[in-house]
């Protein structure tokens, strides 16, 4: 059965290796932050009250990446081809499955996360151009809207899938670019945010209060924090971490484009572990600076949560707001290159195992899969005006954690069905962290049905939508 799914697998000839180990990592990078690192730090503070606690579950969250990364090595270097995560999910479990995770991640996951970051360009944007600002309706329908910012955003969509479809060359640029510029700003704001607290001294009981874990909670109009302990920490703790990990997602879509990188069953498993190592120390420093900056109480109260901007402020004074709407332009442009960049191939891989539209596994003369680029830019748009995307995010956080938990379970699985396939490269003490972010994510998605029930369930009914969807598709396909 294997072989069968190994025989049909993609074809790689007509993809040409122009992406070294830099590339890669920069893609791995670019594509983990956008501008969550300088907002979710208020809603987890919110959550769990103290500097300590949060820091965990900026380090839990990494640390988890960092061994999904370590784990995924083994399968990229073994299937280095377009398509990654979907084709070790089909390889391991067969075609319903592969379909399932392709399914959810163009419904909602890659379209989702490129419209919902498209979106805060817009928004970042109008800090300098007011009249691109969410206010300025330009249709009117009912509920129905759309606004100067979500036209933007769509632009925006339109112009990153333009350049990619012109080649992978283009997009390297881009990616290199916006990546090393977003990594020199924010390592430049940890600096001068640590040197400013030095100078100015940490707030006041910000030390003392340090593991102090509280959940601040609203009744009645006024706010109150109710103290945190045992299972009720830990749970707080895991509700906590949807915001980290969401951060931190998009590092596999590296695996997507792996049938352009050079060397593969080297650079892949580096480029993982390099890239997640490299943005969850920099998310882990940002927030000592920021506890370093700010007491608790200001950030959970931070302007629309912009945590980032308030602790810029007492760097850098007013202009903060327009050094901080630049630096997230930078970040999510640079970010949702990476997304479209790579979304296009897992369409492609789809689309040659007769999953998707026929005219997807078709590469134009730039060697790149441009009409599986169109087609995921056009439905990222639809999200875009819908305004329903922030919605989908959070119903698919869950869904998306669970593909993380069935992709790094298949490596179990292949190695008791084909011991004998050559793996450049093995995960890193295997069994014993596959099998812990196994775990961890399982007690995670655990605590997410309890504490956020809605959410769960919905990420579950979009990635079993897929299952009727599947069976329609083979029984509509041309025999």
């Amino acid at each position: 059965m294997a072989q069968n799914i190994e025989n049909q697998s993609i074809k790689m000839s007509d993809f040409q290796r122009r992406l070294g180990l830099t590339d890669a990592v920069m893609l791995v990078s670019g594509s983990m932050i956008g501008s969550g690192i300088f907002i979710v730090t208020a809603g987890m503070t919110r959550n769990l009250g103290a500097p300590g606690w949060v820091l965990l579950a900026w380090l839990v969250a990494g640390l988890m990446t960092v061994m999904a990364a370590l784990s995924y090595g083994e399968l990229s270097a073994m299937m280095p081809k377009a398509g990654g995560q979907y084709v070790y999910i089909r390889r391991a479990y067969g075609e319903l499955t592969g379909f399932l995770y392709g399914w959810t991640v163009f419904m909602v996951i890659q379209t989702g996360v490129i419209a919902a970051v498209a979106m805060a360009f817009a928004k970042f944007s109008a800090v300098f151009f007011p009249f691109l600002g969410p206010d300025h309706i330009l249709i009117s329908m009912g509920s129905f809207s759309i606004n100067r910012a979500q036209v933007f955003a769509l632009a925006s969509i339109v112009l990153l899938t333009l350049i990619n479809t012109g080649g992978v060359q283009g997009g390297k640029w881009i990616q290199m670019l916006f990546t090393s510029t977003k990594i020199l700003a924010l390592l430049g704001l940890i600096v001068f945010g640590i040197l400013t607290a030095i100078d100015k001294g940490i707030p006041a009981g910000t030390l003392e209060n340090f593991w102090n874990a509280a959940q601040l909670k609203t009744a009645g109009g006024s706010s109150f924090s109710v103290p945190l302990s045992g299972m009720a920490l830990i749970s707080a703790l895991g509700l906590a971490m949807v915001g980290s990990l969401f951060s931190s997602d998009a590092w596999n879509n590296v695996t997507f484009i792996a049938g352009e990188i050079k060397d593969p069953k080297r650079n892949l498993p580096l480029s993982l572990f390099l890239g997640t190592l490299i943005v969850t120390s920099l998310y882990l420093l940002a927030n000592m600076a920021y506890f370093s900056l700010l007491p608790a109480e200001e950030i959970m109260h931070a302007a629309e949560d912009r945590v980032g901007t308030a602790a810029a402020a007492v760097i850098f004074g007013d202009t903060a707001v327009y050094i901080m709407a630049g630096l997230i332009m930078v970040s999510t442009f640079g970010c949702n290159n990476g997304c479209i960049m790579a979304g296009g191939r897992l369409f492609y891989a789809m689309a040659e195992n007769n999953l998707f539209f026929k005219k997807a596994k078709s590469l134009n003369a730039a060697g790149v899969p441009a009409f599986a680029l169109w087609i995921q830019c056009a439905w990222a748009c639809v999200l875009c005006l819908s305004g329903k995307y922030n919605d989908l995010l959070e119903y698919t956080t869950f869904a998306s954690l669970l593909f993380y938990i069935v992709t790094i379970s298949g490596i179990f699985i292949l190695r008791k069905k084909e011991p004998d396939t050559e793996r450049p490269y093995k995960a890193f003490l295997y069994p014993w962290i596959p099998a812990a972010y196994v775990l961890m994510a399982v007690a995670f998605c655990l605590n997410l049905l309890i504490t956020a029930p809605v959410y769960t369930a919905a990420g579950l009914g979009i990635v079993a939508l897929g299952v009727p969807v599947y069976w329609l598709w083979r029984t509509a396909e041309p025999k």
